[in-house]
């Protein structure tokens, strides 16, 4: 039995079409993971940034194994490519722990533009090592995009007032992480689907983050715990809807859907911590809104 996200686009497939998939897959999981990067604020200091990953990719990791094998048996999903699912497993442990330090100790909306920096760099990204092709149209798209961003994040006060550097150098390495996640995502999705991925990385995650949890560990009350346990599936959902998204397109064109990221963190800092937006969310995530339709309907361009 396969999993059912064992898809890519063939020779005569509306490709097209498989671009507007993406985007949506990509937008769903971007809104998913606002809420999760935010988790640190959310727990208010009760839990460290370690604590909060380790629970959740245990919880996630349990998700992934029933289902697993449920729909093939988990060892016909286990794939032991230490120098591959390892170094993903890195950059995204890494890159989660980063936000979610830097989102704890610094404006949200200041610690997301710069972790926001990950869609421009995804694209030179995929550029540079996966040799896509990027033409007037898909620069087009971009340049709204990142325009959009740009305004939601001065509507914000992104920058406006005095930003502390080493959640900000953070915040930045996070853009870094990301990006070179993403690569990693796009050549693994290339040969695994969806539901092998994340059998194949749970192991690694955990491990990576065991050590870092328990030289911060404090103790935890029942809420803390169920709240960090709950955010387990939900990431697991949301890392599902990336891979899906990118097996399905190029990283050029599903990098840049992240700026929606923004959005929904000022929906987040306004509903939860009384980070009041302003007419510039409406105008940024109109153009955010319009380069994703661009990218939705872009054209494949040949690579040679």
């Amino acid at each position: 039995m396969t999993s059912p996200s064992n898809t890519r686009t063939r020779p005569g497939q509306n490709a097209s079409a498989n671009y507007r998939a993406a985007v949506m897959w990509v937008l769903l999981s971007t809104g998913i993971f606002s809420l999760v990067f935010a988790s640190a604020k959310f727990a208010d200091g009760a839990a460290s940034t370690a604590q909060i990953l380790l629970l959740r990719y245990i919880s996630g990791y349990g998700v992934v194994l029933w289902v697993a094998s449920r729909w093939g048996g988990i060892r016909n999903h286990l794939r032991l490519r230490p120098k591959e699912y390892g170094l993903r497993a890195f950059y995204g442990v890494a890159a989660a722990a980063a936000i979610t330090w830097a989102s704890a100790r610094m404006p949200i909306a200041d610690a997301t533009a710069l972790g926001m920096l990950y869609a421009v760099l995804s694209v030179l990204l995929g550029i540079l090592v996966l040799k896509e092709r990027v033409g007037r149209g898909h620069w087009t798209a971009i340049f709204l995009s990142v325009i959009g961003a740009a305004v939601v994040m001065w509507g914000q006060g992104a920058f406006q007032a005095q930003v502390p550097i080493l959640p900000a150098a953070v915040a930045f390495l996070s853009a870094l992480l990301m990006a070179a996640e993403g690569l990693m995502i796009v050549r693994l999705s290339r040969r695994d689907p969806a539901l092998t991925m994340m059998v194949s990385l749970g192991p690694y995650a955990i491990g990576l983050m065991l050590l870092p949890a328990l030289l911060t560990w404090q103790p935890l009350d029942l809420a803390t715990v169920l709240m960090c346990l709950a955010l387990g599936p939900v990431a697991t959902f949301a890392q599902y809807c990336t891979i899906r998204g990118f097996r399905i397109a190029p990283l050029s064109v599903v990098g840049p859907v992240d700026n929606a990221w923004l959005i929904f963190a000022a929906l987040i800092g306004f509903f939860v911590f009384d980070e009041r937006p302003g007419i510039a969310l409406y105008l940024g995530g109109a153009l955010i809104l319009a380069g994703g339709i661009m990218l939705s309907r872009l054209q494949p361009k040949s690579s040679g």
